[in-house]
């Protein structure tokens, strides 16, 4: 299976789950607040839909040879979506992303690997397109999830890509003052050695096993430190199976804000 048949796969399976979540919901029920304090369910699938059209263009691009669209293209997309009612989000949202994964499905493998673009500071192929698009998924996907089931998760076939790329995020969004901080994290499904360092900077980069361990130490599920860096591992959402030595959970939470 290629990279980008790998995407697709995990791409298809988060539509689906949360198509299923959300399929039965009632007009009140997707008014309702999901974990995006600011949004409620509806809006998460308006967020979502609008992404399906934007990630569209970028696609579009991408096989054109073209710079992808400029930021002002996103508000106009957005309005369209504010204008909806609450449930037209909800099933427009699901019916957009299915077609917007079918087009790539349709797509030759020849042309798909014509795309090389930049994007976000990024230099992405097709497989790095939807990588993003999987990421944003995967996390709003468990903001609804996780507002009737808490023990929701993130799905660890997502959480597989996404723990090899928190890196770049953490360089964007993480903060400084619960530092200085040198610790040791270890995931499991998959395994990981990880290094995070909280100084003038913030760092998390692959933690090599010759180098002398940190002051403290993290042991915890890979989606649960997705989770962390994206700002979703409050007290009430935190598995019993994260444990920590030498540095406490909050400090980690303070490092992550949340985006």
């Amino acid at each position: 299976m290629t990279e980008v048949q790998e995407r697709m796969a995990s791409l298809w399976a988060s539509h689906h789950r949360l198509d299923a979540a959300t399929r039965s919901l009632t007009a009140d029920q997707v008014t309702r607040p999901s974990y995006c304090t600011e949004w409620t369910i509806a809006q998460v699938l308006s967020h979502l839909g609008s992404g399906s059209q934007l990630f569209e263009l970028r696609l579009e691009a991408g096989l054109a040879g073209t710079e992808p669209p400029e930021r002002e293209a996103s508000p106009k997309v957005w309005a369209v979506w504010d204008a909806m009612q609450p449930v037209d989000q909800v099933r427009n949202s699901v019916a957009t992303d299915s077609a917007f994964l079918q087009r790539v499905d349709d797509m030759p493998a020849e042309q798909l690997d014509l795309i090389h673009m930049a994007l976000w500071g990024q230099e992405v192929d097709a497989a790095g397109l939807l990588t993003l698009r999987l990421n944003e998924h995967t996390i709003h996907t468990w903001d609804v999830l996780v507002m009737s089931d808490p023990s929701a998760t993130l799905a660890v076939d997502a959480a597989t890509v996404m723990i090899d790329r928190l890196d770049i995020l953490v360089r964007y969004t993480a903060k400084t003052k619960a530092g200085p901080i040198e610790a040791d994290i270890t995931t499991t499904d998959p395994v990981r050695h990880l290094r995070l360092s909280v100084s003038d900077t913030v760092t998390l980069r692959p933690h090599a096993s010759e180098t002398p361990p940190a002051t403290s130490s993290v042991r915890m599920p890979a989606e649960a430190l997705i989770r962390l860096v994206y700002g979703r591992l409050d007290p009430d959402h935190t598995p019993s199976t994260v444990t920590t030595e030498g540095i406490d959970l909050d400090a980690l939470r303070a490092t992550f804000p949340g985006v």
